[in-house]
C-alpha cells in the first residue's frame, strides 16, 4: 500500500491520539454510569485516526478499506453519546439494558451494510477518487441508507442535548458548567456537518471537516474533565441524595467559595439570601462566624450550637469534614447541619424520668421506712399498753397517767397516715382537685384549732391575723393538707414558750399567708432541698419525728390550685413560709 502523509492527515493522527489517550485516562477513574463519555471521545478518536489514513490513500481500494474501518467509530459515537446522556441524568431505569441494546440496534445495522455496500449500495451509491484537490480524495455518491444514517445520527445528538439541558438547566454552578461544555462539544461539530452536508462549506471537494470538529471539541472536553474533575460524581444522583437529606449540606472547594448546597441547609439561616453559589464563605456566614470558623480550620471539627426561630429555640449540630486528595492536600470543605432538637429534648426527657423514678423509689423505700418505724412504733405501743392493762400488769391509775402522751403520739399517727395517704393518691393514680370557693380564714382558724393542744404542750403561742373576708378558689382537702403541716411544722421546730405566727396580707389580685416561727431555722442544705422538692427528714426541738413527705405533699398542692411557696430562714433566728393565692372574683 503507498500512503503520502499530509498536514490534513497528520493533524487528525496526532488529534486522535490525544482524545483517545484522555478518554483512556477517563475511562478508568470513572464509574460504569460515566464511562460512556469516554466511550463516545474512543469512538470519535477511531473515526478521526482511519479517515486520516483514508486521507493517505492513493487509490480507490486503499480508501474504502479505510472508510469501512472508520465507519466503526462513526457510527457508534452518535449512540454512545445518548446512552452517556440517558446514565448521566439519571433517567436509564430498570428498563436501562433494553433502551441502551435499542440505541445500538441502528448503529449495528448500518455497520454491516457499510461493511456489504458494494452488493446492494444502499450506503454509498458510487464511488470515485477526487484528483483535483491537493491529494487524492474519496468521492461519494449517497444512497438511501447514508440519509437513514444521518437522520439518526441527527436525532441521538439532539435527544441527548435536550436531556442535558432539561435535567440540568437549574443544576448548582459546578454541574451547570459542565452541562454547557458537553453540549458545546456536541453541537459544535454538529454544525460543521450540516454546512458539510448542504456544501455550504468544503474548502476541497470530498474532504469533511466534522471529525476534526469533533477531535477539537473533545480533546477540550477530556481536558476540562480532568482539570477540573467534572466527572467525580453521578449528578442526578448526587442531587437526589442531597435533597431527602435531612441533614443540612454545603460544599466549599479549596478557596472556601460555595459550590453547593441543599435546601435542608437554608433553613437554619435566618437571612438565607446569602446562600448563592459562587459567593466566598465570609459572604455566606456574614452572621454565623461560628460556621465561618469551621470552614478555615484544617482539622474536622463537631459542635452543639442553639438559635431562636419563632420564639422556639433550636438546637443543631455543626459538623465540618475536609475533603482531601490523594496527596493529603484540602480540596475542599464539607458542611453538615443537623437539626437534633427533637433528640435533644428526648434526651433530657428521659433524664428527668430517670430522675423522677429514682426520687419515687427514694419515696418509696421511705414509705416503707415509714410504716415499719413511725407507725409501727406507736401502734405497737398502744396495743402493748392495752395489753398491759387488760391483763393488770399497770393499774388504771398508770394507764390515765400515760394517756396523754399516748394522745400527742396518736395525733401525729395521724398527721402522718394522712400524709402518707395523700402522697399514694397522687403518685399512683393522680390527684383529683375539686375546685370551689373557700373561706380561707375558717380553713386557717380550723387547723389552729386543731393543733393549739399540741403547741401548748410545749407552751407555744399560735397569734392569727387575719383579714376580714377571704375568699380562693381551691380544692377543701388539699388547702387543709397544706396548713395543718405548716402550722405543725412551725411547731414541730420552734422552741419551748415561744411563739408562731400566722398573718394574711392583701396583694393587689393575691392573697399572701405568712406562717412565722422563733425556732430553730433551716440549714442551708436543706432550704436548697424544700426549693428543689427534694425530700427530707428531721426531728423537732422536742423529738418529735418527721417523714419529709409533709412539705413534698405542701409545695406539690400549693402548684396545683395555682399559688407559690415562698421560704426564708436563718439558723437561729427562725423561718418564714410565705403562701400566694389568687383571690376569687366575684360572680356576675
Amino acid at each position: 500500500m503507498d500512503f503520502v502523509i499530509n498536514s490534513y492527515s497528520l493533524v487528525l493522527f496526532i488529534s486522535s491520539l490525544i482524545v483517545y489517550g484522555l478518554s483512556s485516562y477517563i475511562l478508568f477513574k470513572v464509574d460504569d454510569a460515566l464511562r460512556w463519555i469516554a466511550f463516545t471521545m474512543m469512538s470519535f478518536s477511531f473515526w478521526g485516526f482511519f479517515y486520516g489514513m483514508e486521507l493517505t490513500s492513493q487509490t480507490m481500494e486503499q480508501m474504502l478499506i479505510w472508510s469501512k474501518v472508520q465507519y466503526l467509530g462513526l457510527v457508534f459515537a452518535p449512540a454512545c453519546w445518548l446512552v452517556f446522556t440517558l446514565k448521566y441524568a439519571g433517567i436509564d431505569d430498570g428498563k436501562g439494558k433494553f433502551i441502551q441494546n435499542s440505541i445500538f440496534i441502528l448503529p449495528i445495522v448500518t455497520y454491516i451494510l457499510v461493511l456489504s455496500n458494494s452488493w446492494h449500495h444502499l450506503h454509498y451509491k458510487n464511488t470515485w477518487v477526487i484528483q483535483d484537490g491537493p491529494f487524492p480524495i474519496l468521492g461519494i455518491e449517497k444512497g438511501p441508507w447514508y440519509l437513514v444514517q444521518i437522520a439518526y445520527a441527527y436525532a441521538y445528538y439532539a435527544i441527548g442535548t435536550y436531556v442535558l439541558w432539561k435535567n440540568f438547566k437549574s443544576a448548582n454552578l459546578h454541574f451547570k458548567t459542565l452541562t454547557k461544555i458537553l453540549i458545546i462539544a456536541g453541537f459544535l461539530p454538529l454544525f460543521v456537518n450540516i454546512l458539510y452536508q448542504l456544501a455550504w462549506f468544503k474548502p476541497f471537494e470530498g474532504l469533511d471537516f466534522t471529525p476534526y470538529a469533533f477531535l477539537f471539541t473533545y480533546s477540550l472536553l477530556g481536558i476540562a474533565i480532568i482539570r477540573f474533575n467534572f466527572l467525580n460524581i453521578w449528578p442526578i444522583a448526587r442531587d437526589k441524595i442531597l435533597e431527602v437529606m435531612s441533614r443540612g449540606v454545603l460544599v466549599f472547594d479549596h478557596r472556601n467559595i460555595l459550590v453547593d448546597f441543599n435546601k435542608a441547609a437554608r433553613d437554619y439561616f435566618t437571612e438565607p439570601e446569602y446562600i448563592v453559589l459562587g459567593q466566598s464563605a465570609e459572604k455566606v456566614f456574614t452572621n454565623s462566624p461560628h460556621l465561618l470558623d469551621l470552614v478555615n480550620r484544617k482539622e474536622n471539627e463537631k459542635f452543639q450550637n442553639k438559635i431562636r426561630v419563632k420564639d422556639f429555640e433550636k438546637t443543631y449540630e455543626l459538623e465540618s469534614v475536609k475533603l482531601l486528595n490523594s496527596q493529603s492536600l484540602i480540596t475542599g470543605t464539607l458542611i453538615f447541619i443537623d437539626d437534633i432538637t427533637h433528640d435533644v429534648l428526648t434526651q433530657e426527657t428521659l433524664q428527668q424520668q430517670a430522675q423522677e423514678l429514682k426520687q419515687l423509689n427514694e419515696l418509696k423505700d421511705k414509705y416503707f421506712s415509714i410504716i415499719s418505724h413511725d407507725l409501727k412504733g406507736p401502734v405497737f405501743g398502744v396495743k402493748e399498753l392495752i395489753y398491759l392493762t387488760t391483763t393488770g400488769i399497770i393499774s388504771e391509775k398508770e394507764f390515765l397517767e400515760m394517756l396523754p402522751e399516748v394522745s400527742k403520739n396518736m395525733e401525729h399517727v395521724a398527721i402522718l397516715l394522712e400524709n402518707l395517704l395523700a402522697w399514694t393518691s397522687s403518685q399512683l393514680r393522680g390527684e383529683y382537685i375539686q375546685i370551689q370557693r373557700l373561706d380561707l380564714n375558717r380553713i386557717i382558724q380550723n387547723q389552729k384549732s386543731l393543733l393549739d393542744r399540741i403547741a401548748k404542750d410545749k407552751n407555744i403561742e399560735i397569734v392569727l391575723q387575719t383579714q376580714k373576708e377571704i375568699t380562693i378558689n381551691g380544692d377543701r382537702n388539699m388547702m387543709d393538707l397544706i396548713f395543718r403541716n405548716l402550722i405543725s411544722n412551725a411547731i414541730k421546730f420552734s422552741n419551748p414558750n415561744s411563739k408562731v405566727e400566722i398573718s394574711c396580707m392583701l396583694d393587689q389580685d393575691l392573697i399572701q399567708i405568712k406562717i412565722k416561727d422563733y425556732g430553730v431555722g433551716i440549714p442551708e442544705e436543706n432550704l436548697i432541698k424544700l426549693n428543689n422538692g427534694v425530700s427530707f427528714s428531721t426531728r423537732g426541738q422536742s423529738n418529735e419525728s418527721g417523714t419529709g413527705l409533709g412539705m413534698l405533699m405542701v409545695k406539690e398542692y400549693i402548684q396545683k390550685n395555682n399559688g407559690s411557696l415562698q421560704i426564708f430562714s436563718k439558723q437561729g433566728e427562725g423561718s418564714e413560709f410565705i403562701v400566694s393565692f389568687p383571690l376569687a372574683k366575684d360572680e356576675d
